[in-house]
């Protein structure tokens, strides 16, 4: 490129042996900063490193103007999508086909950078999305579809007018409330007991929709009676992706990085449902099976997750760290957090349950996919917010804790990290409370659990009743005088 520029251009031998050397050495310099400071800190430094060079090329080697060397660099780089509409604004500008040509080719990092961005980003909010419409409705979506379901999720994340009536009574447990707010539907459905196919997917796309609005204005109720601290309502946007809405409603200023709200994407995608024979699921299609409401049969299950064994381990996973980190002196020290362990086993130590939360799992015995996701995904955002001690922990509880289970319960089947163990750091580092842990849980799950309420309504009809055996002995009447 450079040797055609030369060849058309009016630029004199020592102009051109200078850019030649130039060129490749400012490129080097991008390519050292990204590998050494990484993306984020590239992106700090962007003008030092791009814009300073470029116009210093333009002004002391083509002797161009100040004036025109710095519009020419913040030319090409708005217009460097395509790229060939940058080149020829600089070279408009300059009266330079080797300055267009240089600027074109020092801002390909650039392009690179915002081309990976935009698709990646665009993946990435259609992600939940993608993984609702395809247990809804078995196969995943066409862009079409996929679009359009988008365009349905953001009609319907608003509540219903005069919902907020059924907001007022707060409480202190957000699992509680979504439950009621979920039942509170119910008044505002003019269908709510039609159990056909298309009635029951409208009400699934609402509750997916509408769930997340329910959950951050009931941690609002909830801030306002119980901790005494300001509430603040923010109405959802168009065109945001769930776990962007999430955020944006979350937070008093509104404002989020693509990097967070595509890892707690991730997080929602991860905890979506993964078969029917988890307490949650199993609860949403007995209730299903009897043929009452879709409100009811989600309701239920959103009670049967905030139990503490099935939806809030990520919470205790959470507890359980700083709880070895405050009495661990030296966390690199695996043969002190070892012992630490294993007086949890013992119930010694921690809550006393004997239990090491975050690790293993009913059906994952050699890994969890899923855990394996986050804890790649945590890496970055860990080290870059400072919870590099919290995070180097949990990875020495999953290495240690497999053998520890294997001396203390005298078990050669095997045990791995679960979902938990890393899903509950995550969301502290994005300033999640606590008290949104288990009911970001349920708005991960709630697709698939209509997904299984359509399979029980539509193909099973019988109604759900598990046998029992009794196991104690018989006992023969008595009258009460006798006994």
């Amino acid at each position: 490129v450079l040797d055609v520029a030369i060849a058309g251009g009016c630029e004199t031998a020592k102009q051109r042996r200078v850019i030649l050397w130039l060129c490749p050495a400012f490129l080097l310099i991008q390519l050292l900063g990204w590998l050494v400071l990484g993306e984020s800190g590239v992106k700090q430094i962007y003008p030092i490193i791009v814009h300073l060079p470029l116009a210093l090329i333009l002004v002391t080697v083509l002797k161009r103007s100040w004036g025109v060397a710095i519009v020419s660099t913040c030319t090409a780089y708005l217009c460097c999508q395509p790229p060939r509409w940058g080149r020829i604004a600089v070279e408009a500008l300059t009266q330079s086909t080797l300055a267009a040509e240089l600027v074109y080719i020092l801002l390909m990092p650039v392009m690179y950078y915002l081309l990976r961005r935009f698709f990646v980003a665009a993946a990435y909010n259609t992600m939940t999305s993608s993984t609702a419409a395809l247990l809804l409705f078995g196969s995943l979506p066409t862009r079409e579809q996929l679009d359009d379901f988008c365009d349905i999720l953001a009609e319907h994340r608003a509540l219903p007018e005069g919902f907020m009536d059924t907001m007022n009574a707060p409480s202190p447990n957000i699992m509680n409330k979504l439950q009621r707010c979920v039942l509170g539907l119910y008044s505002y459905d003019d269908r709510a007991e039609d159990l056909s196919l298309e009635n029951i997917l409208n009400q699934s796309i609402n509750l997916i929709a509408s769930m997340p609005t329910m959950m951050v204005n009931a941690y609002q109720m909830k801030r306002r009676y119980y901790d005494k601290q300001s509430m603040f309502f923010h109405l959802p946007k168009p065109g945001q992706s769930t776990a962007e809405h999430i955020l944006s409603t979350y937070r008093p200023d509104q404002k989020f990085t693509h990097e967070e709200a595509k890892l707690l994407d991730m997080c929602l995608l991860v905890h979506a449902d993964h078969g029917g024979g988890n307490c949650s699921t199993f609860t949403t299609r007995v209730l299903s099976s009897s043929g009452t409401d879709t409100y009811s049969a989600i309701s239920a299950a959103i009670g049967a997750l905030k139990g503490p064994k099935h939806g809030g381990a990520n919470l205790m996973v959470n507890r359980q760290l700083q709880d070895i980190l405050k009495h661990v002196e030296h966390p690199e020290d695996d043969d002190e957090v070892r012992e630490y362990l294993r007086r949890i086993l013992r119930k010694q130590a921690g809550d006393g349950s004997g239990l090491i939360y975050g690790m293993g799992h009913a059906v994952y015995t050699i890994s969890d996919p899923r855990e394996v996701i986050l804890k790649q995904r945590a890496r970055h955002l860990a080290y870059e917010k400072g919870f590099e001690e919290e995070y180097n922990m949990l990875c020495s509880i999953e290495r240690l804790a497999p053998d520890i289970f294997a001396e203390e319960k005298g078990s050669s089947k095997p045990v791995c990290a679960n979902v938990d163990l890393f899903s509950g750091l995550i969301y502290r580092m994005l300033g999640i409370s606590e008290d949104l842990y288990t009911p970001l849980f349920a708005i991960a799950r709630v697709p698939g659990w209509c997904a299984h309420r359509v399979e029980e309504v539509e193909y099973a009809n019988r109604i759900i009743r598990p046998a029992y055996k009794y196991l104690g002995e018989p006992q023969e009447y008595l009258p009460l005088e006798e006994r």
